[in-house]
């Protein structure tokens, strides 16, 4: 052991000896196990890259922005369910949309309490079937809110732009656009937890290694997800950010014409920029994240640091659409804005007692006969 110290002391002294991304091979060849390698590369100038710094820093970033968003998501999707579910035959608004919309976020805001426990705690006693169904629902989360927010443009710009098209008897259209969008977003997120490897039962998430993969079947999975997942989508909802603000300088417009086509464009927007926000960011570092994971050497040190520090701030403003879509909601709709009223709410509870009184005197009134 002393000889292999000695030698190693000579190599970090050794000016010619690259001390950023070489040491790791260089103990391999040395004979040294990987943990003794992960051990001296965590010291000094040789760290490069994953190192218990990174897990302090990931753990306390997504503790804390998970706890931030988790009561406010709750209750802001809560109430657009509860909104929206007088609403839902309203197909001019895409209201069923809307519905699948706060799905999707409840999925993973429900998610959310076993995350901050684990991300605190630095163990996951849940088991393994919990911990990839967890990291599934993140996924599942995102790519369904980017499906919904397409479909909510699209409505939205076609109502604008050509409403004598538009039926309203397009309830089982639009049922059939969401069973289809949960099917093919439900598969095509199941690789995000296949490719991983539980290796250790008190680790989750972020510590769970990649499954052995080609380079070439890893970028052609990566060029999917970003052309199919984001790139397409996002182009989509541009577009009709562009129809509907052009079909507003259309002089055959009248007044209420007009006002429905603003209330269309802010929506639209609204789709918009939370795809620029929540969504670009993480789109963006994914594959150069991936490519660090799985192969250290394409990447120069400086820059590998660099991607495993930002990643997990473009995760977390992925995660706050769960936040942002209720605020959507209530700006853009009119409905959200009537129901959330102060008459409405007293209104509502008040025929909600009414129901349960009149449900607990039938019973009695069957019972006296």
């Amino acid at each position: 052991m002393k000889p292999m110290l000695a030698s190693v002391s000579d190599a970090i002294l050794n000016p010619g000896l690259d001390q950023h991304c070489e040491p790791i091979e260089y103990f391999a060849e040395m004979g040294m196990q990987g943990s003794e390698a992960l051990v001296l590369e965590g010291r000094g100038n040789l760290t490069c890259g994953e190192g218990n710094d990174l897990k302090e820093y990931q753990h306390f970033l997504y503790a804390v922005t998970y706890a931030v968003i988790l009561l406010p998501g709750l209750v802001g999707n809560m109430l657009a369910l509860w909104v929206f579910r007088a609403y839902v035959r309203e197909t001019k608004k895409a209201v069923v949309f809307m519905i699948n919309l706060a799905v999707a976020d409840l999925l993973q805001l429900l998610s959310l309490p076993l995350r901050i426990y684990y991300y605190l705690k630095d163990t996951w006693p849940f088991g393994n079937f919990l911990c990839m169904f967890c990291f599934y629902l993140k996924y599942v989360n995102m790519y369904a809110s980017i499906y919904f927010l397409v479909c909510i443009s699209i409505r939205r710009c076609t109502l604008a732009t050509h409403p004598l098209r538009h039926s309203s008897n397009k309830s089982r259209f639009d049922q059939g656009i969401c069973v289809a969008g949960w099917l093919v977003v439900g598969i095509g997120c199941l690789p995000f937890p296949l490719l991983r490897r539980g290796t250790n039962e008190n680790q989750c998430f972020s510590e769970l290694p990649l499954a052995p993969l080609s380079m070439a079947a890893g970028v052609t999975a990566i060029v999917l997800a970003e052309l199919l997942g984001f790139v397409l989508p996002l182009a989509v909802v541009l577009t009709c950010s562009w129809r509907t603000a052009a079909s507003l300088r259309e002089s055959s417009t009248t007044l209420q014409r007009g006002s429905e086509k603003r209330k269309a464009l802010r929506t639209v927007l609204s789709c918009a920029a939370v795809f620029l926000v929540c969504f670009a960011p993480y789109h963006l570092t994914f594959p150069l994240h991936f490519l660090a994971k799985a192969d250290s050497s394409m990447i120069d040190c400086t820059f590998r640091n660099a991607i495993f520090k930002s990643h997990p701030i473009t995760l977390c403003l992925a995660s706050f659409n769960s936040c942002l879509d209720p605020i959507i909601h209530y700006f853009t709709t009119d409905e959200f804005k009537r129901r959330l009223s102060r008459h409405d709410i007293s209104e509502s509870l008040h025929l909600y007692g009414q129901n349960r009184r009149t449900e607990s005197i039938i019973p009695q009134l069957e019972l006296g006969a």
